[in-house]
């Protein structure tokens, strides 16, 4: 899954229409060009592809009064937008993507109904348990060999990773079945990433 498509398609869809340094600026904000490839050539890369392939309509907009450029503002399509829930249903659910593809979704996951992204966690979570048994069985049937030496570490590396994992996603679980976070349907939430007055840090 491409991370830079899940990003600037949710970052565009939070403002409904949004121009390229907004979206990059929610993005920086979040810390994603860090943990992510959303660096400005990617994030400015994405948005014209994405034009291009009927996942978004590019506005051109008129000069700013304080005599700017015109920027082109981006706004989903219906194909974006479908695009957009399926990647972002798949982080949530998906036990093997990238920590990236995950932290995007997990960003994005009020834009679900609640009860939807609790039952994508829950898949997510039967996964790890279930590839977490199939390891211990299969690879780790007791002891590790000690003809294996520090290769042996990998199989407690996954091991351990799988049950963190599985134990961060029940509490999300749990969190949003307490009402935590206001859900898709739920109500009016804000579409800044930014606390108005605020600039952003990274910039």
């Amino acid at each position: 899954m491409s991370v830079i498509r899940l990003l600037v398609l949710g970052a565009v869809r939070q403002h409904g229409r949004a121009h390229g340094y907004q979206v990059r600026n929610d993005l920086e904000f979040w810390g994603a060009h860090e943990w992510s490839n959303a660096k400005p050539g990617s994030i400015y890369h994405a948005l014209k592809q994405m034009a291009k392939q009927g996942l978004l309509i590019a506005h051109e907009t008129a000069p700013s009064p304080a005599g700017g450029p015109p920027r082109t503002e981006y706004e989903l399509t219906d194909a974006g937008e479908e695009a957009y829930l399926d990647m972002l249903r798949e982080s949530l659910r998906a036990h093997d993507q990238r920590i990236d593809v995950l932290t995007a979704g997990v960003g994005f996951i009020v834009d679900l109904p609640r009860e939807e992204a609790i039952e994508l966690l829950r898949e997510r979570v039967a996964a790890l348990d279930g590839w977490r048994e199939e390891v211990e069985k299969h690879w780790t049937p007791g002891p590790t060999p000690a003809e294996w030496g520090h290769i042996g570490e990998i199989m407690r590396l996954w091991v351990q990773n799988s049950a963190s994992q599985a134990e961060w996603t029940r509490g999300l679980i749990d969190r949003l079945s307490a009402g935590a976070y206001v859900m898709a349907g739920e109500g009016q939430r804000s579409v800044d990433v930014l606390p108005h007055g605020m600039a952003n840090p990274f910039a």
